[in-house]
């Protein structure tokens, strides 16, 4: 390992954010002029736009032999973007949910996690199982399609859009926009491939497995335009975009990113022991803890973000000290498991009951 594979693995970090925020900006503007609803844009073209590194390097990683840094990518970030980036985002600033994110979308990434565990049961998460995944992301974006298109716009809204489209058209634009998604595209193919390459060449050189790699420094790095994008909303005031942008390219993630990784893969993604037995379980666990903190009050107070990240931090100290074996690995273990777990799972739930007899008080004394 020499500075050269260091100055690689930072570039193809900054190409990914560079790519996929032309890439966003690209298509966004041209889907607004195409008419299709600014709700649907940033649902759809926002939230997947800022997971496509994840989907470029797990591709490019399963097309390369290289399983585990494709589902360890997947796995991590899906980890980091409800603990890191919901984490900051509401210390900078305590995030409000919406309904649709409670009874919706976060019900469906819990769904959607759980569905993961069981395709990897046997190891493998093989072609059939990507094309189902993959099957799924074309249905969800269809169905946020069709329920954008059952609620009616404001007439603000349809003012803005109308100044956008009329009179706006022009093949300057068109092709500026167009131009934008191929730049993006090809920034991201350049990136996944200089951060794959030079990660595997760190694995090998420290002797740390490429899945731990895959899990903490590609992970992070790929979900940096998450990052950027929640913690941007959140100062902007914009506290809906930072938490549904989240959980949206979560569902992405696991749809479109593992699903297309899975079915192009020659013989499938192998599922190692370590991610059955504890990631891919952690990252169930991250997701059903969403619906206590986001019941309680429909906001992510200060102190729920420092809990989210001080629990990311727990979670990369566990894998490093794993991957290294270190005495100490024990001792952190059981403080873990037996101390904090627990106390943080009785404490949401005791809010969670306390937010529902709240609402209840409220429900009868409407009546």
């Amino acid at each position: 390992m020499n500075i050269f594979v260091l100055s690689q693995l930072v570039a193809g970090l900054v190409l990914l954010v560079v790519g996929a925020e032309i890439l966003v900006r690209g298509a966004s503007k041209l889907a607004t002029l195409l008419g299709i609803p600014s709700l649907v844009i940033g649902l759809t073209i926002v939230a997947y736009g800022t997971s496509a590194p994840e989907m470029a390097v797990s591709v490019q990683s399963a097309l390369a032999g290289e399983g585990d840094i494709a589902i360890g990518n997947v796995i991590g970030s899906n980890i980091f973007n409800v603990l890191a980036i919901l984490g900051i985002s509401s210390v900078v600033v305590p995030l409000f949910v919406d309904k649709q994110l409670i009874k919706l979308d976060v019900p469906i990434m819990i769904g959607l996690s759980v569905l993961t565990f069981f395709f990897s049961l046997d190891r493998t998460i093989n072609r059939s199982d990507g094309v189902i995944l993959f099957l799924g992301a074309v249905i969800y974006t269809a169905f946020l399609f069709y329920q954008s298109r059952r609620e009616k716009p404001s007439e603000e809204e349809l003012k803005q859009e109308e100044q956008q489209i009329i009179g706006h058209i022009s093949l300057v634009q068109w092709l500026t926009n167009i131009g934008f998604i191929i730049i993006g595209l090809g920034l991201l193919v350049l990136g996944s491939r200089w951060l794959v390459n030079s990660s595997i060449i760190i694995a090998q050189a420290i002797g740390v497995s490429e899945l731990i790699i895959g899990l903490t420094i590609v992970s992070a790095g790929t979900s940096l335009p998450e990052l950027a994008t929640s913690v941007v909303a959140s100062f902007r005031g914009e506290r809906d975009i930072a938490v549904g942008n989240v959980v949206g390219s979560n569902i992405f993630n696991i749809l479109a990113v593992l699903g297309l990784a899975a079915a192009v893969s020659p013989t499938g993604i192998t599922v190692s022991s370590s991610l059955l037995n504890f990631d891919l379980p952690v990252m169930i666990a991250v997701a059903v803890a969403c619906l206590p903190v986001f019941f309680t009050g429909r906001r992510i107070n200060r102190w729920e973000g420092l809990l989210f990240l001080g629990y990311y931090v727990a979670y990369t100290i566990y894998l490093l000290l794993k991957s290294t074996q270190h005495d100490s690995l024990p001792i952190f273990s059981s403080i873990m498991l037996s101390f904090v777990i627990p106390i943080t799972a009785v404490t949401l739930l005791v809010l969670s009951l306390q937010s529902l007899h709240k609402r209840n008080k409220r429900k009868t004394k409407e009546l």
